[in-house]
């Protein structure tokens, strides 16, 4: 019996290192991980305001997509994604102190899809085909949904306020299917299908409804159930950046005339009413955001002369200037107001890789509600 004991017990020691040799431990997720503040501030050359960059132009760093949910109302961080350690990852920004946290560990991430839920203790993201949760408390994850073979992901990605549904497209190749997937369950319905191409849908705040772009320049408007699919009389040019107003009455978009001398314009369109109206000419917005009560704009000019992130009164139709963006690209500048509407956020390549940018607007802009 001794000695069968102690041939077990060198055939134990042999068979656990054959083991880890055969089956190496798989490498620790890089989730929780944190990383020091990059913050740079610094005075803007053209208006000598201050503004700072968030992260260091070494890497590259970008907001998710702009109609997204990347602030938290409570708790004072942004959610955005970053290759700083290597590959895409999201993380988490404390906006007191600057620390990072990395909030996924994703073979593929879409970091546009990065999105808080309404409750801010979970957010959604695509990860190559797979619509994934993930608590910011214990930052574990768990698959919604997965794509199906023969379809992939189209342009475009959000969920709805109340938290409930998430809104995509998938394409495979000819069709083009708009999808609304349960959370908590992760059921799928094809709300509409089109040849043409979709992309950027957003659900209703506060009603069962969806808006998304079909081809280049239709705005679209349908019901969750695929009822009243229809196209939204908006002004004639090409359609730019689009989105709700918070109270989903009405929708926010950018018209860029056909005639190129005329200036682009912020209109808003009532899709009760079948109204369109003009909210005022700009200095060549390529981009916008609004602020909470959709009194103030933001904006980035695509005019080479004046590359410059600008705010816009909506009632007396003035612009002032805040910075210079100096993006290669004025579009990928995409400028968003904070959740109370104290300070802008925007995104630029001016000093290298794209990076993220904030600047206070307390004194120009009144305090919204959150």
């Amino acid at each position: 019996m001794k000695g069968t004991g102690r041939g077990f017990q060198r055939c134990t020691r042999r068979g656990f290192l054959t083991a880890l040799a055969a089956f190496p431990l798989p490498a620790a997720s890089a989730t929780g991980h944190r990383l020091p503040a990059d913050w740079f501030p610094y005075s803007d050359p053209a208006t000598e305001f201050q503004v700072t960059r968030l992260t260091s132009p070494a890497y590259s760093s970008f907001l998710p997509a702009y109609y997204e949910r990347a602030f938290s109302r409570r708790r004072n961080f942004l959610l955005f994604w970053s290759d700083r350690t290597g590959s895409r990852q999201g993380f988490r920004m404390d906006l007191k102190s600057g620390e990072w946290q990395q909030l996924t560990d994703a073979q593929d991430l879409d970091g546009a899809s990065l999105t808080l839920l309404p409750d801010e203790r979970s957010f959604c993201y695509f990860d190559g085909g797979s619509v994934r949760q993930t608590s910011l408390s214990s930052l574990r994850g768990r698959e919604i949904y997965s794509i199906p073979e023969g379809w992939r992901r189209g342009a475009g990605s959000s969920v709805s306020g109340d938290g409930v549904h998430a809104v995509f497209v998938e394409t495979n190749g000819e069709l083009y299917r708009l999808r609304l997937v349960g959370i908590a369950k992760g059921d799928a319905f094809t709300v509409v299908e089109s040849r043409e191409p979709l992309r950027d849908p957003m659900p209703r705040p506060g009603r069962a409804g969806v808006l998304y772009r079909k081809g280049q320049n239709g705005l679209w408007l349908v019901n969750y159930d695929g009822q009243q699919d229809r196209p939204l009389k908006v002004e004639g040019g090409d359609l730019g950046p689009f989105l709700w107003s918070q109270s989903g009455r009405t929708i926010l978009y950018l018209n860029f005339p056909e005639d190129r001398k005329t200036l682009n314009a912020i209109r808003e369109h009532t899709p009760d009413a079948n109204a369109d109206e003009l909210i005022s000419r700009t200095s060549q917005f390529v981009h916008f955001g609004q602020n909470g009560d959709a009194s103030v704009f933001v904006g980035a000019s695509r005019s080479k002369a004046s590359p410059y992130v600008l705010i816009l009164l909506r009632a007396t139709r003035r612009e002032l200037t805040l910075c210079e963006h100096g993006a290669s690209d004025p579009a990928m500048v995409a400028p968003v107001f904070s959740p109370d509407s104290q300070r802008v956020y925007f995104q630029s390549d001016r000093h290298g890789k794209p990076a993220i940018y904030s600047m206070q607007v307390d004194k120009l802009v009144e305090k919204t509600e959150t």
